[in-house]
């Protein structure tokens, strides 16, 4: 892996898939997997996890520059990708940190693979469903009431977070993240149920369930059902944070995080 001041941002072969990748760090081996919308780049948070781990972020099947989406048929699809990745990343356990989509991955990557992970962080993740309490479809809000349901402190949706692309013209960063958003349906659309909440149980790795108290996308009671889906988890609520507490609490997330891996 690269030096802790370098990011190799690289395509490599999994499998069938072409996958796109940020790669930064030394020390334990962590795969952090996106949510929802894109890949989040250059973002400090993961410059931040990468001073202690060999951090690798990639981008899912057919998000960004990453292939395979016509290929992933059901969830367990995506985890066995996980799974390869991880075996051909050759360094036993990880540690596997996810957010929204990606914790939903992650979880299925721990139930199906629990000798593959060391302990595993799940950031207001999807995957389960209460009818008496439906959660927000984040694919018919309208942008403002999207912004109000991702941050706490509205100022926050009118600065631009860092994304994995290079792309610069509006209108092919407009095809860039619909392209995303197409296939983070496949999996949130019309509801984040694919039988998660039948393999929590499974998971075997330590697990930290973390939600902004603000997150209008994951209500509480997702995040508490998820944790106490799983033996021992423990859930921890961030105080001013929204659906992405990493970006807008930083530090608390960070010392969350860290305390918990160490």
């Amino acid at each position: 892996m690269t030096g802790a001041a370098e990011t190799t941002m690289r395509m490599s072969r999994v499998g069938a898939f072409d996958v796109r990748s940020w790669d930064r760090g030394s020390g334990p081996p962590l795969l952090y997997l996106h949510g929802f919308e894109q890949h989040p780049g250059e973002a400090p948070y993961l410059a931040r996890l990468a001073e202690r781990h060999s951090v690798k972020a990639p981008e899912h099947p057919g998000f960004g520059a990453s292939t395979g989406i016509e290929d992933i048929q059901h969830i367990l699809d995506v985890a066995l990708h996980y799974r390869e990745m991880v075996e051909a990343w050759g360094q036993g356990p990880v540690d596997v940190v996810g957010h929204a989509l990606g914790g939903m991955f992650a979880a299925e990557f721990a139930a199906v693979s629990p000798h593959l992970v060391r302990r595993l962080v799940l950031v207001s993740p999807y995957g389960v469903w209460r009818d008496d309490e439906p959660a927000a479809d984040p694919f018919v809000l309208p942008p403002a009431a999207m912004d109000a349901a991702k941050w706490h402190d509205a100022a926050w949706a009118k600065r631009e977070t860092s994304a994995f692309t290079d792309v610069e013209d509006k209108a092919e960063l407009a095809i860039f993240r619909t392209k995303n958003l197409s296939a983070a349906t496949k999996f949130l659309w019309p509801i984040p149920d694919r039988g998660l909440n039948r393999r929590l149980r499974h998971i075997k790795a330590p697990t930290l369930v973390i939600r902004g108290e603000s997150d209008g996308l994951v209500p509480l009671s997702y995040a508490r059902d998820v944790a106490a889906g799983i033996a021992g988890a423990r859930f921890e609520a961030i105080p001013a944070a929204g659906h992405l507490p990493m970006v807008e609490t930083e530090q608390a997330f960070i010392d969350l995080v860290e305390d918990f891996l160490r």
